[in-house]
């Protein structure tokens, strides 16, 4: 009878790990048994506050800490007015292995820290946060991976600086409406976060094509870039930005082992050199399968022999380059011969007719 009451309980609380915190809450209320199974710490690893953000205040939050401990990893407590430090104070000394922690609009929130593991932070709109808050937060949480501080307005220069300093691991950045930021504190970021894949900037008016460059220059993973309202940017420093060179491949081959689709079309700085290391890269073999190289001029044929060994490749994109001849491709369909070529090669421009009398035409002309 013991060992069948146990097997209950042990598939009840598999039922409870479950459970959203409203219906959690509902089965404490049952019996004694199902409140101690209901409240244990490890059915609260992750807690959306949202919907009670009227009725949340910092005891709640004090409460919630002490009986999850360790036990939690998720907290957003978005929108709870009733949050403040004191109650984050006491959450962060019980709740040590915080991943992520949500306090959009949480307006008096200060300037924290404590918690060690914490890799996504949602600060936005808590306008009280300074430099200094934000300087014991990357001392103590330098792993953190996502931060977002969207319209924190006291925020300075100094306040980068420090996370460049501190965060190596920042992969998500968002200071959009920080209105005190320049080119000094985000160079300090592009030149300590190297992994730096999204950053919205949106709205940092005071910001240069010097931003353009320093992205340009250390953040070749960075795949997201909000910049509106942002009117001191020009098309020479996107294009800078924009600048794809075989320094980049180099870093796609070592990082990307699963890249398989490719395109540097346009890309007029990429030569053999870069598509070398690209065919000798952790992608090479099994996973590329689509590689677009038109009119980029400087690729010659020993491009296609950089690439005889990516067994997986379909399809090669060559329109427009005029390094690369018939017979470099026919020596490529002799390793891969499934595969599909799409290139061009323009008719020969006639010579004058004798005399002159005949007028000469370009080879836009012929194409035309």
């Amino acid at each position: 009878k013991n060992y069948n009451h146990i097997v209950f309980l042990s598939f009840l609380f598999r039922i409870f790990s479950f459970l959203d915190v409203v219906t959690l809450c509902r089965c404490a209320q049952v019996s004694r048994a199902w409140n101690v199974l209901a409240l244990d710490g490890s059915n609260w690893q992750r807690i959306d506050l949202f919907d009670f953000q009227r009725d949340i205040e910092g005891r709640v939050v004090e409460n919630i800490s002490k009986r999850c401990g360790g036990f939690l990893r998720k907290l957003s407590l978005r929108g709870c007015l009733g949050v403040g430090d004191n109650a984050l104070r006491t959450f962060a000394q019980n709740c040590r292995n915080i991943e992520v922690l949500n306090l959009n609009g949480c307006t008096k929130t200060t300037d924290a820290e404590g918690c060690p593991l914490l890799e996504q932070l949602n600060i936005s709109w808590c306008d009280q946060v300074t430099k200094d808050g934000i300087q014991a937060l990357v001392r103590g949480c330098g792993g953190l991976k996502a931060l977002f501080l969207k319209g924190c307005t006291q925020l300075e220069d100094e306040a980068l600086k420090y996370i460049g300093a501190h965060c190596p691991e920042l992969v998500t950045l968002n200071l959009q409406t920080c209105l005190q930021i320049t080119d000094e504190g985000l160079i300090t970021i592009c030149r300590g976060c190297h992994k730096l894949q999204s950053l919205c900037a949106s709205g940092c008016s005071n910001i240069t094509d010097a931003i353009l460059n320093a992205l340009g220059q250390n953040c070749p993973r960075l795949r997201i870039l909000e910049v509106a309202r942002c009117s001191q940017l020009t098309d020479v420093g996107f294009t800078t930005l924009a600048r794809i060179t075989d320094s980049t491949l180099i870093q796609l081959s070592i990082h990307c082992p699963r890249l398989q689709v490719l395109s540097l079309s346009h890309c007029e700085l990429i030569t053999d050199d870069g598509i070398r290391h690209l065919g000798n890269g952790a992608c090479a073999h099994d996973q590329l399968e689509v590689i677009e190289l038109d009119n980029c001029p400087l690729i010659t044929d020993a491009s296609l022999e950089h690439l005889k060994s990516c067994h997986s490749l379909e399809r090669i994109e060559l329109y427009d380059c005029q390094q690369i001849t018939r017979a470099g491709i026919k020596r490529l369909r002799t390793h891969l011969p499934n595969i599909k070529v799409h290139a061009y090669f323009a008719p020969v421009t006639p010579p004058p007719s004798v005399g002159g009398s005949r007028q000469r035409f370009c080879r836009c002309c012929i194409i035309l």
